[in-house]
């Protein structure tokens, strides 16, 4: 076996639980950046100003800053600023890696949830509203399932975005998958070998991460949906 390839088969095991961790750490980040975007969303579709402002602030900020900064601000800067304050406070890498990724990615996810919310034709609002539905109820049973299909796509491309975007963490120690294929380097000095195994590992998470979103697409389109209901008969009966 050619010497090239020893190395990165050699090196793969370790980048493979590096890449577990990075599935981990872009999984949990997402459902928390869906949670707060999913409000701040909503905060900024709001007809009270302060509250719209608010959101819109949040938004701006950390679309407008670099995520490395804000990943240094909160495991170096939220520590220091507590310390002042004569409290004892130290932030662990994890925690801090998962709060800066959630933040980030909630500022992204509530415009692409604002524009799917808006994107949803007024009659609809006003129909549910005709049937007796609150504000709270047309926006979980009318508006929101049918944003969530339009949705998809850009959510599809920040989950992806978010995947790489995991390798930035490895500045403050953070062991996933770019920081263990640097550890390697480390210790080899192969560096070539090592990082192109690492943006391989990256390329095939992302491929898959594409083709898991582009069959969420295709399962919950209306077209697809209605024709595998004609499939299937009532009493569970299959056309032939």
């Amino acid at each position: 076996m050619p010497e090239f390839i020893q190395i990165i088969v050699d090196a793969l095991p370790n980048l493979l639980q590096g890449a577990l961790v990075t599935l981990f750490l872009t999984a949990i980040s997402v459902v928390f950046g869906m949670i707060g975007g999913a409000l701040i969303g909503i905060a900024r579709l709001s007809p009270i100003k302060p509250i719209s402002l608010a959101a819109r602030c949040y938004i701006d900020f950390f679309r407008g800053t670099p995520l490395l900064v804000q990943l240094f601000m909160i495991y170096f800067g939220l520590p220091a600023i507590v310390q002042q304050l004569g409290l004892q406070f130290q932030m662990n890498q994890l925690t801090a890696a998962i709060l800066g990724l959630s933040l980030n990615s909630a500022a992204y996810l509530a415009e692409i949830i604002r524009g799917g919310i808006q994107s949803i034709e007024t009659g609809q609002r006003e129909a549910a509203e005709s049937l007796g539905l609150g504000s709270v109820q047309t926006m979980a049973y009318v508006i929101f399932p049918q944003a969530f299909r339009r949705m998809i796509p850009p959510l599809g491309n920040e989950f992806i975005t978010l995947l790489k975007d995991t390798s930035l963490v490895a500045v403050i120690g953070f062991a996933e998958l770019f920081r263990r294929g640097q550890l390697i380097v480390a210790q080899n000095y192969r560096s070539f070998e090592i990082y192109t195994a690492v943006a391989l590992v990256y390329l095939v998470l992302t491929l898959l991460s594409s083709q898991a979103f582009s069959q969420l697409e295709r399962w919950m389109n209306p077209v697809e949906k209605a024709k595998r209901q004609a499939v299937v008969q009532p009493g569970g009966a299959v056309d032939a």
